[in-house]
């Protein structure tokens, strides 16, 4: 059932959801890949985390059909390789191959960055679209006012302070906080539109953040959910007419870089420009570990809107807890969705 609150105008518009994908055991990819392994430097980020697949891509097509059954379509981005049992004549995919949309001189690339940044290139992308991850999964129903109202993405704009303990994305989301103190004034924001910082739907702390911040001259920092995000095309294509040295740069880079921006970029921008509706989080972001049942509790008993369940650093019995957890997403989105044979 709709919201109350649900915008037809809304409605009317097409929202579409982006998913990238790796098949990091696909021979032709792993041969790509150890063939430029000479450029991974001190300074990139090729670990096998970073492709590590836990088999549960499945449920996250199931949760669209399900939950969000209103989207236009998804763009399911890949180096060429396919899950097996994807429907690719169902009328919902778009099938997105590297080559399809990133420019030739970036390839080829292992590199989700170079990925994000250039998702304004996907042919028949629409306007309005929400950027998914595969290990995001909607475990309740979802309205088109979740992500976007009076046009504008709806999202959480709470300050914070980058720490650098995590050395290998840092001084990723560092670079791209810098941007944004390139181009904007923070003081103007908050004195032209104060209700997109203190608003009560970022919550108490979030409420606390705000007032705490306020004072800084400059944009410190950006509350990173880890969740699906609402994108305008048209921020991803004004940030490339203003900043495209930075994701050229970025984009020369086959494997992740310290000195790269990422799609946090235009996330901020949209803060920034106050291009944007503020909204509370619409879920709750996990890693895991070798105890996983707060996942699992909170997956079947559909606490948020969605979850992302992170790989994180874990190193324990990868098949058990990988059962555990497609259990859990199984025994809410058992039926199989039209996305799959």
């Amino acid at each position: 059932m709709l919201d109350s609150k649900y915008n037809i105008q809304d409605s009317i518009e097409k929202i579409d959801i982006v998913i990238p994908w790796v098949d990091s055991t696909d021979p032709v990819w792993l041969k790509e890949k150890e063939k430029y392994s000479s450029e991974v430097t001190s300074k990139s980020d090729a670990r096998e985390i970073r492709y590590r697949d836990w088999n549960n891509l499945k449920y996250v097509f199931r949760s669209i059909e399900k939950f969000a059954p209103w989207v236009n379509k998804v763009h399911f981005i890949t180096f060429g390789h396919l899950p097996k049992w994807l429907n690719t004549q169902c009328p919902k995919i778009h099938i997105v191959r590297h080559e399809d949309f990133i420019p030739k001189k970036y390839l080829p690339v292992f590199s989700s960055h170079v990925i994000e940044l250039n998702m304004h290139r996907i042919e028949g992308l629409s306007e309005k679209f929400i950027y998914f991850n595969d290990d995001i999964f909607l475990i309740r129903p979802v309205n088109p006012d979740n992500f976007f109202r009076n046009g504008l993405p709806c999202d959480c704009n709470v300050p914070t302070l980058i720490s650098p303990h995590i050395l290998t994305f840092s001084p990723i989301v560092f670079n791209s906080v810098s941007y944004i103190n390139k181009h904007f004034n923070k003081r103007y924001s908050l004195k032209t539109h104060i209700k997109h910082w203190l608003n009560i739907k970022y919550g108490i702390i979030g409420l606390i953040r705000c007032l705490y911040f306020m004072p800084w001259k400059y944009y410190t920092g950006f509350y990173n959910h880890h969740l699906a995000v609402s994108y305008l095309k048209s921020t991803l294509i004004e940030v490339w007419e203003k900043e495209p040295e930075i994701l050229a740069k970025t984009c020369g880079h086959r494997f992740r870089d310290h000195s790269d921006v990422n799609q946090y970029i235009f996330r901020y921008w949209q803060f920034a420009s106050d291009k944007f509706e503020p909204c509370s989080p619409h879920g709750k972001q996990f890693t895991i570990s070798s105890d996983n049942s707060e996942i699992i509790d909170y997956i079947k008993n559909r606490k948020g809107r969605m979850i992302c369940i992170n790989d994180g650093e874990f190193t324990g019995n990868y098949e058990t807890v990988k059962r555990e957890i497609n259990e859990a997403l199984d025994s809410i989105l058992t039926e199989k969705s039209k996305f799959e044979k």
